[in-house]
């Protein structure tokens, strides 16, 4: 059997492949592990997760994704905040994902049958379930890449699945899937609220396991991993609304992956307002960049965030958790900097680690912002060789603040 290798040019021992930085030597790797699995239609493995796929909806693939053999720590290949705390870098995660087979069966979204049931169990799960599969055909392998979730390796056909161990499914989990009269939105944020956190919510939401009875139905992947942040966000922005603002202006800085975050925060209600910009290597500091933005005012947004999408509610997520664990609100004006060594997409959950990580470090607290935009203007040139007032003087946030005080002084 052949198997496909990505190549690169101009390897290096001493360089970024002798370190082990390089995902595509990562992959390759991925490939030697999974080389066995490959030859097999049947085989014994756990299943750490479900996938659900949204081409040809509402007939969707419905995948079960299984590490290439047993392991005591096989959840680890499906576990995006022990990646972030442990610093794993991107080969590292495409090495663990690019081995996650993908053993998928087509359904309607509304439809119930066995195979989905059995999904159902490893979702709601607390920890991967040994699971006997039998393939319709042998696994192709693919790297597969998404912007909003954590990539996949080989796919096949599933023809059978049989659970050989009963799932440990905690009992504030079985209770929303049990209660057919709770709503979706009501689940979601009484399961957070008990300490499980966005990845496994994603999860069990995407399977049909929450909701009204008349209402569930199976939802991609993809859309549930927004629609979770979504969620969570819209019940904590309820919350924080509550509280006085912040009483000083506070700028946070953090980066993970090749994703830089800097964060403004400014004494002022509730708003938010993200940029996203791709910043190249030796860039000219006169030349302006091409940039993604989506803004919320007080009142919320009344559309999908379409333009900066999924990473819009992850970051927003870390920004209200924050705010929440203050008990304040203000105004945040998030700047993201993608740089080079972001080499391929990783999921959402990226933007939702990294602005984490820049919120766990000590803010650096400003008089007024003035002198905070001092800081931004210093700080990413120094870093990026960027002129940061380029984004500053497209913020609609910013300009509503100009707005507001100008009111206020009028009255």
């Amino acid at each position: 059997m052949q198997i496909p290798f990505r190549q690169h040019k101009g390897y290096d021992p001493l360089g970024d492949c002798g370190k082990g930085k390089c995902p595509i030597c990562a992959r390759n790797n991925a490939v030697f592990r999974v080389k066995n699995f490959l030859s097999k239609e049947e085989f014994t493995s756990d299943g750490v997760a479900p996938f659900v796929g949204r081409y040809g909806y509402p007939y969707v693939n419905v995948g079960i994704l299984a590490p290439p053999e047993q392991s005591d720590d096989s959840w680890i290949y499906d576990a995006p905040k022990y990646w972030s705390a442990e610093n794993y870098e991107i080969p590292k995660i495409v090495d663990f994902r690019s081995s996650l087979l993908n053993s998928r069966y087509n359904i309607n979204i509304k439809k119930r049958i066995k195979l989905l049931g059995l999904s159902q169990d490893i979702a709601m799960s607390s920890k991967p379930v040994d699971v006997d599969i039998q393939l319709a055909e042998k696994p192709k392998f693919r790297l597969n890449l998404d912007s909003h979730m954590a990539p996949t390796g080989p796919n096949a056909k599933l023809k059978k699945a049989t659970l050989t161990e009963n799932p440990k499914i905690h009992t504030k989990v079985y209770k929303v899937f049990d209660d057919i009269d709770m709503k979706a939105n009501d689940a979601v944020n009484y399961l957070y609220e008990n300490n499980f956190d966005e990845n496994f919510l994603s999860r069990i939401l995407s399977v049909g396991t929450l909701g009204l009875k008349v209402n569930r139905k199976l939802t991609p992947t993809r859309w549930s991993i927004v629609a979770v942040d979504d969620v969570i966000g819209k019940n904590l922005i309820n919350e924080i609304k509550d509280y006085s603002e912040i009483d000083s202006y506070y700028s946070f800085f953090g980066n993970y992956l090749g994703n830089y975050y800097l964060i403004l925060m400014f004494p002022e209600v509730w708003s938010y307002e993200l940029f996203e910009t791709y910043i190249p290597s030796n860039w000219n500091f006169s030349r302006e960049l091409r940039r993604s933005t989506d803004f919320e005012d007080y009142f919320g947004r009344k559309s999908y965030a379409e333009i900066t999408a999924g990473g819009y509610y992850s970051t927003r997520l870390a920004t209200l958790e924050h705010l929440a664990k203050l008990k304040r609100q203000a105004s945040v004006l998030v700047l993201r900097f993608i740089t080079d060594e972001y080499t391929m997409p990783l999921g959402v959950w990226v933007t939702r680690q990294t602005a984490r990580k820049a919120f766990e470090k000590n803010p650096i607290e400003f008089s007024s912002k003035e002198l905070m935009f001092e800081y931004a203007r210093k700080l990413i040139k120094r870093k990026f060789n960027y002129n940061v007032d380029f984004v500053l003087n497209k913020s609609n946030l910013l300009k509503n603040i100009k707005q507001q005080t100008k009111l206020e002084r009028f009255i």
